[in-house]
């Protein structure tokens, strides 16, 4: 698949009649100072950095700018810098609207139904997979059939939208559907799409486009495909790596485990972010290198979770140790380690500084709480509790 950053889907969007708001995108401070020159830039103005990796508002690639002044600090800044593994090189300036509400609405594909699936939920501006099922309402819609005017003023319904704004939901929906079929999409997103008095207006886009379908789109044929740019680094060296938007970084050994860590972090109320896959490596290189590309993911915390099976509870501690000697994280760490050389493994990790449970749940409350800030510091300084 490939991803389009937010600019590419709002020319899309804006091709269909998708309202948004005025903006103008630069790629060098000199294009920037043509723009200001033309009152092309709306003040104030939302300065946003074009990358494909989520989390930009928290990691300082969102930023607000009153006048010109602001403006060039802003993209100056954002120009060129690294995030998350990949260079800026478009800034978006666009206007910033007042918001009574921010809702969210999304086409994609439910292959478990075969079928195409409206979401659309009144708790927009946040990760989708943070709200509730009750509070996401869905539509089937059949690929023959196609969208049609009940499915679209059940939408407007269930986000509470009346009158002039329940027309213009309607009329949008129409529009994103279309961008769906068009585009080949895997995903057309809005999030958030802002009620702003009486208008309606995408501050955001996300579409994803089905690899299969590039035969028919030769304008996406130099664009990333589905890989991040770190997750084109970890796969260029061997270590499977996935960024999925949240706050908690993990590493474990095997897909198995990886995802049962995944499952319990969420069920306890964290946000995993980032996940690394060991494998059953023995090689405390490898290791370390998995490590350091955690580092530039820049999680708020990270949970080391392995069963030395295959690979050896030692070989990963001594990993990490080496790799926290390159590059010492900036993140509290937990650590939970069981099975083949388990006690050398705690050993090594608490002459580190670092310290090891042998409890799921117990490690996951910890994980949790340093995440969400109810804990100042990492809990596993010293030894085992």
């Amino acid at each position: 698949m490939v991803r389009l950053e937010e600019w590419r889907g709002k020319e899309i969007f804006r091709r269909h009649g998708i309202p948004l708001p005025r903006g103008v995108l630069v790629r060098t401070q000199s294009e920037l100072e043509a723009a200001l020159a033309k009152g092309e830039v709306p003040f104030p103005a939302v300065v946003k950095a074009q990358v494909l990796a989520g989390g930009r508002g928290k990691g300082g690639a969102v930023r607000f700018a009153d006048g010109p002044g602001e403006a060039r600090e802003a993209v100056q800044a954002m120009l060129g810098m690294e995030f998350k593994g990949e260079r800026v090189t478009a800034v978006l300036l666009e206007e910033k609207l007042p918001l009574d509400r921010e809702l969210y609405l999304s086409i994609t594909l439910d292959r478990s139904r075969r079928e195409p699936v409206i979401m659309a939920s009144a708790s927009g501006g946040v990760e989708i997979e943070s709200v509730s099922d009750e509070a996401i309402a869905k539509v089937w819609v059949h690929p023959l059939a196609g969208l049609v005017t009940y499915q679209r003023k059940k939408i407007a319904k269930a986000l509470g939208l009346q009158g002039k704004l329940g027309a213009g939901l309607e009329k949008l929906l129409q529009s994103l559907w279309q961008v769906f079929l068009d585009e080949d999409a895997e995903l057309v997103e809005v999030n958030p799409l802002a009620v702003s008095g009486e208008r309606l207006v995408a501050l955001d886009s996300k579409v994803i486009v089905e690899d299969d379908a590039l035969f028919r789109h030769p304008e996406y044929q130099g664009l990333r495909g589905e890989l991040t740019p770190l997750e084109e680094k970890a796969h260029e060296k061997g270590i499977a790596f996935v960024e999925i938007g949240g706050d908690i970084g993990v590493i474990a050994n095997g897909a198995g485990l990886t995802m049962a860590t995944l499952d319990v972090l969420l069920q306890e109320g964290g946000r995993p972010g980032v996940f690394l896959d060991l494998g059953g490596t023995d090689d405390p290189q490898k290791v370390a290198e998995a490590f350091l590309l955690m580092t530039e993911a820049r999680p708020k915390v990270v949970f080391v979770n392995i069963f030395g099976g295959v690979t050896r509870c030692d070989t990963v501690a001594r990993g990490l140790l080496d790799a926290m000697k390159v590059a010492p994280p900036k993140f509290p760490m937990v650590a939970r380690i069981r099975g083949n050389n388990e006690k050398e493994g705690v050993a090594i990790l608490k002459a580190g500084g670092v310290g090891s449970y042998t409890d799921l749940a117990e490690s996951v409350r910890h994980v949790v709480a340093l995440e969400q800030g109810q804990e100042a510091a990492a809990p596993l300084a010293g030894s085992p509790p």
